[in-house]
Parts: C-alpha cells; structure tokens; sequence
C-alpha cells in the first residue's frame, strides 16, 4: 500500500504551482478558491511544511514547494503519457522531437531514410520550438555543457573551417574582406577569436568589424554570394563543401567549445522508443 496524500490535492498543488494563483488554479480547475486553498492547506498538514509563502496579492513557492512541483510534474506527464498510449496505440509508435532548425535541416533531414531503415515502425514528429502543449521524448540542444536534470550526452562538438566564396579565395588568405558572424542568445559565437588564435593570426582581423546573422543558412548563403568569409561547423555545410559553392581557405580546424547535447528527461528515458532512438543517434553521430 503507497503512502501518497490525495491525488486530487496533488493535482491541485501542481496546478496552483504553475500558476502561482489560488483564483487561476480554480479558474483551470472549475472549482472554487476555497476548495483549492482547502486541498493546498490538506497536503501542507500532511507533509507538514509549508508549500507557498503568501505575499500580498501573489504566491510563491517554498523550497520544498518547487521540489515538489519539479517531480510532479514529471509523475503527472508519465501517468498522461501511459494513458494516452493505451487510448492510442499510434502514441507508442510516435517520437516527438526537439531540434535546433539547423541541426534538423542540414544534419538530421539527409539522414532520415537510414532511420526510417532502422525503426520503420517508428513516426516522427519533428519541432523547433518548445511548447507546453507538447511532451518532447528527446531534445537536441546547442550549447556547452550537459543539462541539469536530465540524462544529457554529447552528440558531436562543432568542428570550425574558415571557408569563402571560391572567388574569394585569394583574398580569404589575407583576410582581406569582410568577417560573418553567427549569433547564439544575441551574442555572436567566438568562433574567429578561437579559429584566429588556434591559426596564429590573433590580431590579424577586425573580429569586432563584418556582419553578423541569426542563422547558419544565412552567414552561409551571404558566403556563397562573396560578402565574406565564414568560420562554421563543417558537418553542417557538407553540401555546400560538396557542390564547390563554399571552400575552405586554410587547413586549420576547430573544436567547439559548442555542440549539440542529447537531453532526455527522466520519465522518457525507459520508453523502448527513445531507447531505439538514441542507439540510432550514437551509430550514425561522429565519434
């Protein structure tokens, strides 16, 4: 026998929780405030500590009230996730991805017909924007360092070239031209500080100078057309590498310090599909 406080109370803390509101949490709930205060004031008198601490006109939470609502959450899109499977077997079969949109277009899409080889009784769902109406199996995530939380592996660093327009090369040798940035979180990546240092011309170009862009496809389509030259992860140009439309200038090569992190959270990590995901992942991700 489990020792567990009402559901019902449990539900109404993790949606009083979200919503820091006793009066939204009743709206969302079709009760009243005060049944929602008196389901709050139960599972306090049951853990006997305090869940919120009440200021005037707004609610926070305790220490032990985020504790709380961060596995809830969790245990509440398990049961959700195992009922909607039983209602619809599809679900089992229904991966539900988050991907950066570069990763997705130009490293995920070219190799989706060898995943379709290797789990065809898998559908993908592939996203690039998070959304709470959305419970995400895996997420790929650009960054440095392993999420907390989660079971989070490296997939791949990033692995810089210097690359232009071919004719631009000449004048690439002596950076003789613009510089492309790419921006991460408004901030330009420092990968010609990095790619500049590890070539031995730290102070031979105007890092602070050039154009910068939100997206990979435009600093390289702005390549393609001569305005500059371009330090980018090469996995993520190899068509363009391929075709002779962009050409590396120098043979020097970078790694990271970004790459693309696997994030699974907890209650995903057991579902046969997520596990036939990730192997697929390792087998086809460089070393």
């Amino acid at each position: 026998m489990r020792s567990l406080p009402a559901l019902t109370s449990l539900r109404v803390f993790e949606t009083a929780g979200k919503c820091l509101s006793f009066t939204k949490a009743a709206s969302q709930l079709n009760v009243t405030q005060s049944a929602v205060s008196r389901q709050i004031k139960h599972l306090e008198d049951y853990l006997g500590v305090p869940l919120f601490v009440r200021r005037h006109h707004r609610l926070e939470l305790t220490a032990a009230g985020q504790q709380l609502l961060s596995k809830l959450e969790q245990s509440f899109n398990l049961m959700e996730t195992a009922v909607q499977e039983l209602r619809d077997p599809n679900q089992r079969q229904k991966l539900t991805l988050l991907f950066p949109p570069t990763f997705a277009t130009r490293w995920l899409a070219p190799r989706l017909a060898d995943f379709h080889i290797h789990s065809p009784e898998l559908q993908l769902s592939i996203h690039n924007n998070d959304s709470e109406h959305n419970i995400f199996d895996c997420h790929i995530r650009f960054g440095r360092t392993a999420r907390p939380n989660h079971y989070s592996e490296l997939i791949m660093l990033e692995q810089h070239v210097a690359v232009c327009a071919p004719h631009l090369l000449e004048q690439a040798k002596q950076l003789n031209g613009n510089l492309l940035h790419i921006l991460h979180e408004g901030q330009r990546l420092p990968v010609w500080e990095n790619w500049l240092q590890a070539a031995g011309l730290t102070g031979e170009a105007d890092v602070n100078g050039g154009m910068e862009f939100s997206t990979l496809d435009q600093v390289s389509n702005a390549a393609i057309n001569g305005a500059g030259f371009a330090i980018v992860d090469k996995r993520m140009i190899s068509h363009e590498l391929k075709m002779g439309t962009l050409v590396p200038f120098s043979q020097i090569e970078v790694s990271g310090p970004y790459g693309y992190w696997l994030d699974i959270k907890a209650e995903r990590q057991g579902l046969a599909k997520v596990i036939r995901f990730t192997e697929w992942l390792r087998q086809v991700s460089p070393d």
